[in-house]
């Protein structure tokens, strides 16, 4: 049986690492991307050390390191201190935490991507899947052609195309809130002893978060999250292109906030602020097609919570972990392989959708008498979420189904 290669819809952040996953395990490949180029929504991620040693096995954490500020935790306040959770440490994780700017990823992995002359052909929309066999995959683009490929995948967002073809009629649900952020210069900031990233609480006006950005972290976002009815994509570009709402809503109730908040939001520059609607799917029975020659991954399979700080750098354990399935089942056992691929990988999303609860539960104060003593304080576990060995664990699963 011959193979005929992966085709990646998607030339985002995860269809890009996926590539460079496939291109290190041999398997041919071409992303199709529906824009004149790589999407640049802007803003800024945050890697944890379980994806920069994805990035790190695909050449590209080093390259990515100068472009980013690093750091290792998170801290949370309300009156008080309230929990400290730990994003990144060099010294027990191999890596620090890290917050770069999107742009600066894709461009890295653009680049990394023609390097090993990897096709990337833009203005290719796919429209649908037409047929699916035991050993190949044809669909249409919207330009009247056709593509054909031994696998097919899915890395192409939330609001996946290819995964109409799993389950045509379930639609991503708006979760009623929209983060509302923007960016500012560092130097207005009152930090006083405040460490950085910050989110402090404050009950009635919610939570207010501040992450420094660019290598120096001379810029920080803030932002807070707000209720709202759900709109299609014409009305948020609507609400959007109005930005003057943003401010006054991020400004709104300051004065209730610590100085540091205060300053903040004392001047927000208009073009430097943005609007996220907050979607998410739900649990899926499989993220592979009947015959295993379609497959979603990342946003596209499952929708994680940002409490973590875990929704791409799960994608990009999705995308190393598949392509070393994929390069030892792609003759025989293709649907197990991505069965178990699928289990291992759902054990690990249920592990972090948990964390996330714990996470939630532990940000607000609890002032109840009964509560725990140590509820603020106790560290979480992070050894199994940072210091994974994919090819070890990946190695495993398969070895389940020898």
């Amino acid at each position: 049986m011959s193979f005929n290669g992966v085709s990646i819809i998607g030339a985002g952040l995860s269809g890009l690492a996926l590539a460079l996953a496939l291109h290190k395990q041999s398997i041919p490949c071409t992303i199709y991307e529906a824009r004149q180029g790589s999407l640049d929504i802007g803003g800024a991620i945050m890697l944890s050390p379980n994806a920069l040693r994805v990035l790190d096995s695909l050449g590209i954490y080093q390259t990515i390191k100068p472009l980013g500020f690093e750091f290792k935790s998170l801290y949370y306040y309300a009156d008080k201190p309230l929990d400290t959770y730990e994003f990144g440490d060099n010294q027990k994780y191999g890596y620090d935490g890290l917050r770069i700017y999107r742009r600066e990823m894709i461009d890295a992995l653009v680049s990394a991507v023609k390097d090993r002359g990897i096709s990337i052909e833009y203005c290719k929309k796919f429209i649908a899947v037409t047929s699916e066999t035991e050993t190949e995959v044809t669909w249409d683009f919207d330009d009247g052609t056709t593509g054909r490929a031994s696998c097919l995948v899915g890395a192409d967002g939330i609001h996946s195309r290819v995964r109409k073809y799993l389950y045509p009629n379930l639609e991503p649900y708006f979760t009623n809130a929209v983060g509302v952020t923007a960016a500012i210069p560092r130097i207005q900031v009152e930090e006083g002893s405040y460490q950085m990233p910050i989110t402090i609480m404050n009950p009635k006006y919610g939570a207010f978060v501040m992450a420094p950005q660019l290598p120096d972290g001379s810029e920080l976002l803030i932002g807070k999250q707000k209720r709202a009815a759900e709109l299609d994509r014409q009305g948020w570009s609507e609400l959007l292109s109005n930005k003057q709402w943003c401010i006054d809503f991020l400004q709104e109730g300051s004065e209730h906030y610590p100085d540091i908040v205060k300053s903040a939001v004392n001047n927000i520059p208009l073009e430097k602020v943005n609007l996220w609607p907050f979607y998410v799917v739900p649990k899926l029975e499989t993220w592979a097609s009947k015959y295993s020659r379609v497959v979603i991954l990342g946003d596209a399979a499952h929708a994680i919570p940002p409490s973590a700080g875990q929704g791409i750098n799960q994608a990009f354990e999705d995308i190393y972990t598949y392509a070393l399935v994929l390069a030892k089942c792609q003759q025989d056992n293709l649907a197990l392989g991505l069965k178990t691929w699928q289990q291992g990988r759902q054990e690990r999303v249920d592990r972090v959708m948990e964390l996330n609860k714990q996470i939630d539960a532990r940000r607000m104060p609890n002032h109840a008498a009964d509560a725990p003593s140590d509820l603020d304080t106790k560290p979480f576990d992070m050894e199994w979420l940072y210091s994974p060995d994919f090819d070890k664990m990946a190695a495993g699963w398969l070895e389940a189904i020898a």
